[in-house]
């Protein structure tokens, strides 16, 4: 891949992807993820390669899918067959990886990123997002696993490391959610209602992003039972911190999709630049 001129400069998106069936439903997160996708060409560069970090790929140490055709995969279950049947045939990178896992560190290490050929794909954080945003499946993509087991200053260090491949017309494409409590959900509650603790850590989140303090990301356990709440285990947080560690400060923000969904799942999403 050729490095593209400063004016070709992509822009950094976390995503909150939810439940699985965002991707077939007609509903107000996926028109959202559609239109954002059509904003590439216009607002913004197509992108010349997506990296994707999903909160579904947790690995020991961290590694980068290099095959040339990725699968699919459906890491789910008790859903439709219809989200079974889904597919998202985008290309790989082997080339691209090969070269960007060399200049890419572990932080705890100091080693290159891995290179998986066999094991992963495009998991759901990465597809179920990526279809509608960008359905001909014709931009290559690539995913980025992350280390549960490191602390979450070392998930910003290695984001902060991706910050220059913005210039090169990769879009960063994290995928989680700010608040996710699977074991509370509410299946009945409307998409503008959620828990005190799960508005409230929502809020937080925001307010650091706006004032432009993404560091202090790092420290959301600090916030106590409302982080407690929102992240039994932090595997869809996680995602935040490499997109906050792309992104610049000072850069401009937006939020949207900023709905909940069964109450204790935060819809919030952010572009930054």
């Amino acid at each position: 891949m050729n490095t593209a001129t400063s004016s070709s400069r992509m822009p950094v998106l976390f995503v909150g992807h939810g439940s699985p069936m965002n991707v077939i439903e007609d509903n107000v997160y996926r028109r959202a993820w559609q239109d954002l996708g059509a904003q590439f060409g216009v607002r913004w560069p197509k992108p010349k390669l997506i990296l994707c970090v999903s909160a579904h790929w947790i690995t020991q140490g961290w590694w980068m899918t290099g095959m040339a055709q990725p699968k699919t995969i459906h890491d789910f279950g008790g859903f439709p067959q219809a989200l079974f049947d889904q597919q998202y045939p985008a290309p790989g990178a082997p080339a691209w990886v090969a070269q960007t896992a060399q200049q890419l560190r572990q932080p705890h290490s100091g080693e290159p990123v891995g290179i998986d050929l066999t094991q992963w794909g495009l998991d759901h954080g990465a597809w179920s997002v990526l279809k509608p945003m960008f359905p001909a499946a014709e931009i290559p993509v690539v995913q980025l696993s992350m280390d549960y087991h490191r602390p979450p200053a070392e998930h910003y260090a290695l984001g902060q490391q991706l910050r220059a491949l913005r210039e090169q017309g990769v879009l960063i494409v994290a995928s989680g959610n700010t608040v996710h409590n699977l074991r509370t959900m509410n299946r009945s509650a409307p998409d503008h209602e959620a828990y005190e603790w799960a508005m409230a850590f929502d809020q937080w989140v925001a307010t650091q992003i706006t004032s432009g303090d993404l560091e202090a990301l790092v420290g959301f356990q600090t916030q106590g039972e409302i982080a407690k709440m929102s992240h039994p285990s932090y595997d869809h947080f996680l995602p935040l911190l490499y997109a906050a560690g792309a992104a610049d400060a000072g850069e401009p923000v937006t939020f949207f999709n900023e709905g909940y969904q069964l109450a204790s799942i935060a819809m919030r999403s952010v572009i930054w630049g």
